[in-house]
């Protein structure tokens, strides 16, 4: 392991902590390392926020199937999260607040920040979006100038509060906080590991597993504690942590998720997922925390350590056909570039005539407006997008077909009536959202529907951060190009060749995880099955992993190489 090099020393100190809240309770130092949701508080504070009001529709006296709430589900893949982290400014927590307003996109089930105060780690989580979790009151009860935040979105059962990040917990030398994006794939393995030498697991959260191995490793430092317990890990995290005196970040040596750190007019320094953040609050972007780096920031200034040699990176390719906001910068190139480049290429490549461009909104947007910048047609807005509408809405007793692509999309007549229609969109999961976007265009008039997806077609399922549906589930891996065309009902489709992708890209597209697209993974899953992004076990669930629906993905591995490579 490198030895720790200083690269700034200039950092102001954070200032004066406020005293703690009255109702902190303080306790020896825990022998044993355990997770403090749902039990007393030693050395830090916990709140939440009632989740159940927010997730449970009533339906009283309306038992009939007719009256079942209709589940609003975009059928898109999901980025499970995003995070933050904040060093030397004493408003921390109001800073993570609202960087994690700008990361709202990444997740919109729960929220949390966890800041310090005289060495009290204090922690409010919650369900729903970051406004629903935080007000003035709460941020109050977060005083200090060192904090970590998180959204998450959740993959699989009820979004519960045990859930939400970051997870607070304790062990023998202090006490820890830890926020992460990304997607183990030896989680199983690492478990079972822990369980044999008597670890209680609370969640079936990643993020858990960490905290176990940093609690039993031998290192004494905490610093190394966490590069003994990364060097365990497989797969993808960008993962905050925080401590009494410390902020910490470490990135996987691929760099499959991004983090980016920046700098505040004050000296404070920044972590987050994406640029845009740092734009909220003010912080200039310095650079990205690379792969394999841990980041360590306290009194002395900021350090960098290297995790391990760390192989090509790897970086998701997906930030920048979907998740990423197209104001920010993502693994060092602009995300509005390159889908308005995504959006060029499909007008190169796959022409048609057409009178006029429109985006399925709000994702297919710039590249819409650069295949229509090159095709020399205008762009329009023909489908307009409610921003109003929550995860479920209660349908009339009356059927009203494609209801739940009508209360978020609804189409312009004047836009599209008779005319021969591109219809632009960043990806095709399941086909089914695509086939009732087109039956919506031609219902309004559409004389002709062309799709346009700016992306290459999804064969394989995202081991790394992403929550894809089974690679059964993708109609790319069962069906031609030809074939999706007919069941979508369009009069053309075509998708972003995968070459022209890789030209476009030029020196950088080595650089990305294209796995998605071809079924070859960047690290191999060694177990059989791996688990899905988030945690999928609800509150009041316990029981053996493999007995509860839902939580895995099957890995494309023959049965004899997964044992030939963990020795069985």
């Amino acid at each position: 392991m490198a030895a720790p090099q200083t690269l700034s020393s200039s950092l102001s100190k954070p200032s004066p902590l406020s005293p703690p809240l009255n109702n902190t309770r303080f306790f020896p130092k825990p022998s044993l390392p355990y997770l403090l949701h749902n039990t007393q508080k030693p050395l830090f504070t916990l709140s939440s926020k009632n989740p159940l009001s927010d997730i449970i529709i009533s339906h009283k006296n309306q038992t009939s199937p007719e009256n079942d709430d209709v589940f609003i589900e975009d059928d898109k893949p999901r980025e499970e999260c995003g995070v933050v982290g904040i060093y030397g400014d004493s408003e921390a927590s109001r800073l993570c607040y609202l960087a994690l307003h700008a990361l709202q996109h990444r997740g919109q089930e729960g929220a949390g920040i966890v800041t310090v105060n005289n060495n009290i780690l204090q922690s409010i989580t919650g369900v729903g979006l970051v406004s629903d979790v935080f007000n003035e009151s709460k941020l109050d009860q977060l005083p200090g100038s060192l904090a970590i935040g998180h959204v998450r979105y959740s993959t699989a059962g009820q979004s519960m509060l045990k859930n939400v990040q970051p997870f607070v917990a304790g062990y023998r030398f202090g006490s820890v906080g830890v926020a992460h994006n990304g997607n183990l794939v030896n989680y199983g393995t690492l478990r079972a590991k822990l369980e044999e030498k008597g670890s209680i697991f609370n969640t079936t959260s990643d993020t858990e597993v960490v905290l176990h191995l940093i609690a039993t490793s031998k290192h004494r430092p905490f610093i190394l504690r966490i590069v003994d317990a990364c060097e365990k890990l497989e797969g993808a995290y960008s993962i905050v942590f925080v401590t009494e005196d410390k902020l910490v970040a470490v990135r996987d040596p691929f760099g499959f998720r991004p983090l980016v750190m920046g700098r505040r007019s004050n000296g404070a320094v920044v972590f987050a997922s994406e640029t845009c953040a740092l734009d909220l609050i003010e912080a200039t972007y310095e650079r990205e925390v690379f792969p394999g780096e841990v980041v360590v920031v306290d009194e002395n200034g900021i350090q960098s350590l290297c995790l391990m040699s760390h192989p090509q990176p790897k970086q998701c390719i997906f930030e920048h056909i979907y998740f990423a906001l197209p104001n920010s910068v993502v693994f060092g190139r602009s995300v509005y570039e390159s889908r308005r480049r995504f959006g060029e290429v499909l007008a190169t490549e796959s022409p048609v005539d057409c009178d006029v461009v429109i985006a399925v909104p709000d994702s297919g947007v710039v590249a819409a407006l650069g295949y229509a910048e090159k095709a020399g047609v205008p762009f329009q807005q023909g489908l307009i997008r409610s921003h109003y509408v929550g995860r479920t809405f209660i349908e009339p007793s009356q059927k009203i077909r494609d209801f739940g692509v009508k209360l978020k999309l609804s189409p312009v007549r004047a836009v599209l009536e008779g005319k021969r229609v591109v219809v632009v969109d960043d990806s095709i999961v399941r086909g089914t959202t695509s086939s009732k976007i087109v039956r919506l265009l031609k219902e309004a008039g559409a004389k002709e529907v062309h799709m346009r997806i700016a992306c290459p077609p999804i064969i394989g399922s995202c081991y790394y951060g992403v929550d894809t549906p089974s690679s059964e589930e993708l109609i790319s891996n069962r069906m031609s190009v030809e074939e999706i065309r007919a069941f979508i009902g369009s009069d053309s489709l075509a998708f972003l060749p995968m070459n022209s992708l890789h030209t476009m890209l030029g020196n950088d597209s080595p650089n990305f995880c294209y796995a998605c697209f071809s079924g070859k993974y960047p690290v191999e899953p060694r177990e059989l099955k791996v688990k899905r992004v988030g945690d999928f076990v609800d509150d009041g669930l316990n029981g053996s992993l493999e007995q509860i629906d839902g939580g895995w993905v099957q890995a494309n591995r023959n049965p004899k190489e997964v044992n030939a490579s963990t020795g069985a």
